[in-house]
């Protein structure tokens, strides 16, 4: 049902001090859109009972999707916030011949109701729950809105990814949005030029949005408040399942996720290119287990291809049916805190 893996330095954690939330000062959520809502129940668990009360500060560090969760983690009521952006994300309807405005448009909508009227104070002042949104920079031709110069510059950095991923760095910038009291710091090998920005009242609504404006399938976000002039775009670009040392980080991390082999980012997805294990040391992944999946309608997780390959009506009973069932997981990671049993956890 749920399977549960552990860095090298996490599994010693875990053997000395058993599985408990105290363990854990860092979060992780990945990009992936609608793959996201194959850990909704997790989610709901995990900040409805497992983080409940805590008060020692949890570092929530999150692009795209994985951004729009931490915002949802670091408001009052986070299993209220988490559901209604299952809900309203599920339930989102485009045209026909969609364009990237009307995708974008329909993004803000879905922030306002994600938020609501105190979302945004709350996540700013929340000093136990700590939101970090990543947000790509993007320089020379994917910074264009024409879609003609835009994928001559994706082909760019696709090529040049192919050939280290440290290129890419010629083309992209890392902007992190965070809490204000926040002094993590990411160290990263391919060595992308990395600026820190608190958030504002100003600027988390822009930022927020801009860790998940796919590049061609969304507009770029312009601007940003508190930061340098420019063009910003999805935060996956850099970061889609993290390849990164934290800094500053005392704790474990902990990392709901939907598969066993993150990538560190967009232009890795089809290459056999791994993260660092060394990186992943002191985490531990959760992760739907292969036989849950199967049992799912299609035997898959959403992607953002459902929106396309089947109909409204279908796509959305679809995800509904993804989002009831893995409550089952939340159930499986209960049974485990209940009776731990490490001998099942397996090596990153």
């Amino acid at each position: 049902m749920l399977d549960i893996f552990a860095g090298s330095n996490a599994l010693k954690t875990l053997k000395s001090e058993g599985f408990h939330s105290h363990l854990f000062s860092a979060f992780l959520g990945a990009s992936g859109g609608p793959k996201w809502f194959s850990l909704f129940g997790l989610d709901k668990y995990l900040f409805g009972e497992f983080f409940k009360d805590r008060q020692a500060p949890l570092s929530l560090i999150g692009s795209s999707a994985g951004a729009f969760r931490a915002a949802c983690f670091a408001q009052a009521d986070p299993v209220a916030a988490i559901s209604r952006l299952a809900k309203y994300y599920s339930e989102t309807v485009y045209s026909e011949k969609v364009t990237p405005s009307e995708i974008t448009q329909k993004a803000r909508i879905l922030l306002d109701q994600v938020l609501g009227p105190t979302g945004i104070d709350e996540i700013i002042n929340n000093s136990v729950f700590k939101a970090h949104f990543i947000v790509a920079k993007a320089n020379g031709l994917v910074a264009s809105e024409r879609k003609a110069l835009q994928l001559a510059g994706l082909l760019k950095s696709y090529a040049m990814n192919r050939l280290s991923r440290r290129l890419l760095t010629k083309q992209y910038e890392r902007f992190v949005y965070h809490s204000a009291s926040s002094n993590l710091q990411f160290h990263d090998e391919s060595e992308f030029l990395t600026h820190y920005v608190n958030l504002t009242a100003r600027n988390l609504a822009d930022a927020l949005l801009a860790s998940g404006s796919i590049p061609l399938v969304m507009q770029g976000i312009k601007n940003i408040a508190d930061s340098p002039p420019g063009m910003y775009r999805d935060g996956g670009i850099i970061d889609y399942h993290f390849d990164i040392k934290l800094e500053n980080q005392i704790g474990l991390t902990l990392y709901p996720h939907f598969n066993s082999n993150p990538k560190a980012g967009w232009f890795d997805k089809n290459l056999k290119r791994k993260v660092n294990p060394r990186n992943y040391s002191n985490t531990i992944l959760l992760v739907p287990s292969a036989q849950f999946i199967a049992k799912l309608p299609y035997g898959k997780i959403p992607d953002r291809e459902d929106f396309t390959e089947l109909d409204a009506n279908t796509r959305i009973k679809y995800w509904r049916t993804v989002l009831s069932e893995t409550d089952r997981l939340a159930e499986a990671f209960n049974q485990f805190l209940v009776k731990p049993d490490l001998s099942i956890i397996k090596p990153i």
